[in-house]
């Protein structure tokens, strides 16, 4: 058995970022056209009018300041409000794949690895853009990497989870390194027209290099204490997109082919679960919360970040314990936890304890205490 830790992490970060105010001005110009189009209805009683949106409610509703986007122009279309990305050829690297290779190359830089040190490939998202083959397999033939590769979906704890795979691969002698990745193209099953979460996604793509302790040479490297998964069946977020939707008779772009969630259900039931299994978890490993110097939460919403860490430490946190980065990339899926584990690691002493959590649809969560060596 070998001992683990995280010895590399990488981000990919589109280039084209939109704001709350550029997101409401499209969407109220949707909204003016609608109700518009639809007047007389609306007059009749026979169509409910819809309501505009405002800068100030995505804010206070998410803490969301702004996210990054694979494609502005679609989105801000207000006669398309989806990201624009042509299908490629299949000799094209695709979307996913190209994200990936822009985190990964990022992640084995800071690691002090090559393609030649890499013996697995997992890629663990919220959507693939396809069922196969593997976009894992993909990225391994991009980058050169010879060993084994395969895809995975936990939806927003799909990092969490694909690090403890990748552990336990690393871990068991099955694999000297494996690289995790999770490319979030979110906005691609977001539903811009509709006002309670049009504002919530955004695009992004983190890596993470996981490998033998003994063999890793980096400056950034994290002991991987232990790792702690839950799951429990809910349907408060849910997707329904997938290949059986050509057999059926409803329409394709049906609201419930995209992102769909019941807000209040998942706060109520979703914070207390995430701190009961942390809580738990560190209670296993005889650790104190207290000792605990950072927590990297899923960047879902802000309010929900500040409940859950004021459940574990029976006061309010302050930023440097639990950094957000949810106000510029918005809610990136299972890239979210990583995202702010790579941009706030640096800082942290020798021996410091911390802990990485996910949580999502499932529902799903996971949690990895870390210790910096």
């Amino acid at each position: 058995m070998h001992n683990v830790v995280i010895s590399g992490t990488g981000l990919y970060t589109p280039a084209n970022s939109i704001s709350n105010e550029e997101l409401v001005q499209s969407f109220n110009a949707y909204v003016q056209q609608f109700n518009a189009d639809n007047a007389a209805a609306i007059e009749a009683g026979d169509l409910q009018p819809l309501a505009e949106s405002s800068a100030a409610f995505i804010e206070k509703a998410s803490g969301i300041k702004s996210r990054f986007v694979m494609d502005k122009e679609g989105i801000l279309d207000p006669q398309r409000m989806r990201p624009r990305l042509p299908q490629r050829s299949n000799d094209e690297m695709s979307v996913l794949c190209e994200m990936a290779v822009g985190a990964a190359k990022q992640a084995l830089e800071r690691a002090g690895k090559t393609a030649a040190d890499i013996d697995g490939v997992i890629v663990a998202c919220s959507n693939l853009q396809r069922p196969y083959p593997a976009v894992a397999i993909e990225v391994q033939q991009a980058l050169g990497i010879q060993g084994f590769g395969f895809d995975m979906n936990v939806a927003c704890s799909s990092a969490t989870f694909g690090i403890q795979t990748a552990s336990n691969s690393v871990q068991l002698g099955q694999a000297r390194a494996v690289l995790l990745i999770s490319p979030e193209v979110c906005t691609g099953h977001l539903n811009f027209r509709d006002r309670d979460s049009h504002f919530i996604f955004g695009d992004a793509a983190t890596a993470v290099i996981v490998e033998r302790a003994d063999l890793a040479t980096s400056e950034h490297q994290f002991d991987i204490v232990s790792t702690k998964l839950l799951t429990t069946f809910s349907n408060n977020i849910r997707n329904n997109f997938g290949f059986l939707n050509r057999a059926s008779d409803e329409a394709a772009d049906s609201p419930d082919k995209l992102f769909v969630q019941e807000g209040r259900k998942v706060f109520r039931d979703v914070c207390p679960m995430v701190a009961e299994l942390v809580a738990e978890h560190l209670q296993e490993n005889r650790i104190d919360v207290a000792d605990v110097k950072r927590f990297w939460l899923h960047q879902a919403n802000l309010s929900m970040n500040h409940l859950i860490v004021k459940r574990l430490l029976g006061r309010e946190a302050s930023i440097e314990e639990a950094p957000v980065i949810l106000d510029t990339y918005a809610n990136t899926s299972s890239a979210g936890s990583v995202i702010a584990f790579h941009t706030y690691q640096d800082d942290l002493a020798s021996g410091a304890l911390a802990v990485l959590s996910s949580f999502g649809a499932g529902y799903s969560i996971g949690s990895v205490i870390l210790r910096k060596r």
